[in-house]
């Protein structure tokens, strides 16, 4: 695939994908971003910006590594051609989950509503099934022992730091 049409399908499942479940979702379920009317959440709510806003800026970034070093999208239509192990990926198997939930778990903080923890807690289980189910062997038919070697390497959920590693 083209750098350029992979970035074209990338725009388009960003904002079908994390801009449905991290963006209109959470929307929905505060009717429009309505904040709780506690006092005292100003911590909270500074805590919560900081989370959307580094979440989002670990999507966007995460996007960008599958156009250029996998050669695709994160979409399952149009996957990409190498497995994608650099940046984000080297400490982690699913930054991008992770920042999608990141962003909700951040609108929660900021918005002080707690039906954004339970909806976070179904995107997670969801995301979680969806990677063991589909994703995983997609990847171990499609990348064979290089898929194997890097799941041997770097954890699926929890990110570990591994000094000396380079991009």
């Amino acid at each position: 695939m083209r750098k350029s049409a992979a970035a074209a399908t990338s725009v388009v499942f960003f904002a079908l994908a994390p801009g449905l479940v991290a963006g209109f979702v959470p929307w929905y379920l505060t009717n429009g971003w309505t904040r709780n009317d506690s006092r005292d959440r100003w911590l909270l709510e500074v805590l919560g910006i900081a989370l959307v806003v580094a979440s989002v800026a670990v999507l966007i970034y995460a996007f960008v590594r599958y156009v250029i070093e996998g050669l695709g999208t994160p979409a399952p239509v149009a996957p990409t051609e190498r497995l994608v192990i650099g940046g984000l990926n080297r400490y982690v198997r699913n930054p991008m989950y992770l920042a999608v939930v990141a962003t909700i778990l951040g609108q929660a903080l900021l918005l002080g509503r707690p039906i954004l923890l339970v909806y976070a807690a179904i995107v997670f289980a969801t995301m979680a099934a969806f990677t063991l189910w589909y994703e995983e062997p997609v990847l171990a038919q499609q990348f064979g022992s290089e898929y194997e070697d890097y799941c041997k390497q770097v954890p699926r959920w929890l990110p570990r730091v591994r000094h000396g590693s380079r991009d």
